[in-house]
């Protein structure tokens, strides 16, 4: 009989993105692969890629505490009922919930996949932040599971991690990010001037959206003749998502494309990928960015500094600083050479850590070294 293997994620799009090469490398290799999401377009190609799927009752942002009991007992009664060797968990509800039912439910095997811990933990509250409190105690529950491992993709949460009690160092698997498939995302010749940024992202204020508008604005209030492009849309279900009337609002300075699926083919007609985010685990438009060989502008923070090698293949600028923003994004339109220069050593990062064909076999060999 096969080993079963199911993954919980909340978002079905984000498993075809973030996790599908996985999935079916898995199935390959013999495994029964199952995925467990909410409902969602998504679902059907989930399906059509011949894996079985499961809906689970989860919303991503809400916080009434008998939903989120309903979802921790959902995944519960599907772990009794499919009885999956091992469940790799991905983003924080699933990993919280979902490794809470894993440990009742006596689940063998769990993988906790960590895409960043978020502003819970760096931000500072006068007086006791109960959210923050609670939070590290669903942590500590979750990933107590005794044969398990926790994927993290930058050394600030594992750090974070180990500071709570949340895991063992032994538990610890540092994996940078979801992968970037290097044959489909090559380096190709830069377009003609005018310099062009593109920022690649879901329209929300943590992304550094916001501080990306006001640079375009400060760029051309310079007289810059750099060009500035949003790739991306809002996120109702999202609570830091901007509204489609704050689009509206932002004016010509920044031409917002709106969904763009072809991300590579976007690289390749921008001269430079740039991130203000405030947090991030790593990028995958980074990552994207490296192996396309273009420079990157993005902030110091847990994660975007994960995704560059720091003044050789981008530059850091300071959080919500939309001044230095611009002036990094002005130094690199200015000059040619060491914009390529960073492009070319991207896309050396990229070919040794980001590669997704690496990032599976690591994946895999933590599969089967928990179900040796």
């Amino acid at each position: 009989m096969s080993r079963k293997i199911l993954f919980v994620v909340n978002n079905p799009a984000f498993f075809l993105s973030h996790r599908l090469p996985v999935a079916l490398r898995a199935k390959e290799e013999g495994y029964e692969v199952a995925v467990a999401t909410m409902q969602g377009e998504a679902v059907a190609q989930i399906v059509a890629h011949g894996l079985t799927h499961f809906v689970i009752p989860m919303s991503r942002s809400g916080m009434n505490p008998l939903a989120e009991l309903r979802t921790i007992y959902a995944l519960y009664r599907l772990y009794r009922k499919y009885r999956p060797d091992l469940v790799h968990l991905v983003t924080i509800k699933p990993v919280l919930y979902g490794g809470i039912a894993a440990r009742l439910a006596k689940v063998k095997a769990v993988v906790y996949a960590i895409s960043g811990l978020g502003f819970i933990f760096t931000r500072e509250r006068k007086g006791i932040d109960w959210v923050k409190e609670i939070t590290q105690v669903l942590y500590r529950l979750a990933l107590g599971h005794q044969h398990s491992r926790v994927i993290i993709q930058n050394d600030n949460d594992r750090q974070i991690l180990l500071d709570i009690g949340a895991m063992q160092a032994s538990q610890a698997v540092k994996i940078r990010g979801s992968g970037v498939d290097v044959a489909a995302f090559t380096t190709q010749p830069e377009p003609e001037k005018p310099v062009l940024v593109t920022m690649a992202a879901r329209l929300l204020k943590d992304k550094g959206v916001i501080e990306f508008v006001e640079a375009a604005r400060i760029s051309a209030r310079n007289g810059s003749d750099i060009r500035w492009q949003l790739a991306g849309t809002p996120d109702p279900g999202n609570p830091a998502s901007v509204t489609p009337e704050e689009v509206k609002s932002w004016g010509s300075e920044v031409t917002v494309l709106g969904e763009v699926k072809d991300i590579a083919s976007l690289y390749a007609r921008s001269h430079i990928v740039a991130l203000p985010s405030y947090r991030e685990g790593l990028p995958k438009s980074l990552v994207e960015a490296a192996a396309c060989g273009r420079a990157v502008v993005t902030t110091d923070v847990p994660g975007c500094r994960d995704a560059i090698e720091i003044g050789k293949s981008g530059l850091l600028v300071p959080v919500k600083d939309a001044q230095k923003l611009y002036e990094a994004v002005a130094r690199l339109a200015a000059d040619d050479n060491l914009r390529l220069s960073m492009g070319n050593e991207g896309r050396i990062l990229a070919l040794e850590a980001f590669d997704i064909r690496k990032v599976v076999d690591m994946h895999l060999a933590i599969y089967e070294e928990l179900l040796a």
